[in-house]
């Protein structure tokens, strides 16, 4: 791999519920002057495809439960978020002060459980995590597919990680590649054995992406060029998350 090329889409007007993605993601390629291309990795920002898919939710109209208004109130914290927060929860893994990490319906530990009001498209509004992240890009590979282009498409989020502080994007959804590349059973040049080593290009493309995109830049897409991907039309980002009994810090 002699280099890739990383570059936002630029033009992409306020995303809102039923927007078809795919057509304005192809169509603002196109006149930036840098069309898609077979090969090329397509990184999607999740909350433009929270948007188009109606994940939404304006807060005056959430119920919000006594627990959550009680730990809202002690926090400080806005109570229809908090039960917002709940409701997209699978369990609350930690919970230290007004932090709240949770796993999500969708299988991924993260905090508040996606649940974000920065771009939400207006004031009271708080954007959810897609329901099914593999199948909304599976959607946009398809979209960006009949206007005809091969890619792959891959679902982006901003999440924190265990032992360092700072936030990265990762993948959270996927289509048309294989999320993880596997040295296992392979040889280094010094004739060591790979046991473990297996690398998850999927977020490692997700973290090129947002160097281009940022959460200033109005840019929520980035294309990713030159990186030579293998067709994996069952792609999931399931191989990815790690089954609790084997996760240290849950």
């Amino acid at each position: 791999m002699a280099g890739l090329q990383v570059f936002g889409i630029p033009g992409l007007p306020e995303i809102t519920g039923g927007s078809d993605l795919a057509g304005m993601i192809a169509a603002a390629a196109s006149l930036a002057g840098t069309p898609l291309q077979d090969g090329d990795v397509v990184v999607v920002t999740s909350k433009i495809v929270s948007k188009a898919e109606g994940r939404v939710v304006e807060l005056a109209s959430v119920d919000v439960s006594p627990f959550a208004r009680q730990y809202a109130e002690k926090w400080e914290k806005e109570p229809a978020v908090i039960e917002l927060v709940l409701r997209e929860a699978r369990r609350v893994v930690r919970q230290v002060g007004p932090v709240l990490i949770t796993e999500t319906r969708q299988g991924f530990v993260c905090a508040n459980s996606g649940v974000d009001q920065s771009s939400s498209g207006g004031h009271g509004l708080a954007v959810l995590l897609p329901e099914d992240p593999d199948a909304s890009a599976a959607r946009i590979r398809q979209g960006i597919r009949a206007h005809g282009h091969d890619v792959a498409v891959i679902v982006s989020d901003t999440f924190g990680r265990p032992w360092r502080e700072a936030q990265t994007d990762i993948a959270i959804g996927i289509a048309g590649m294989n999320p993880v590349v596997s040295y296992i059973g392979q040889v280094d040049p010094h004739g060591h054995e790979f046991r473990v080593q297996a690398l998850c290009v999927a977020d490692e493309l997700a973290g090129a992406a947002e160097l281009v995109k940022g959460n200033l830049s109005r840019v929520p897409v980035a294309v990713i060029r030159g990186y030579h991907w293998e067709h994996d039309n069952e792609a999931t980002m399931r191989l990815v998350i790690r089954e609790s009994e084997r996760d240290l810090f849950r």
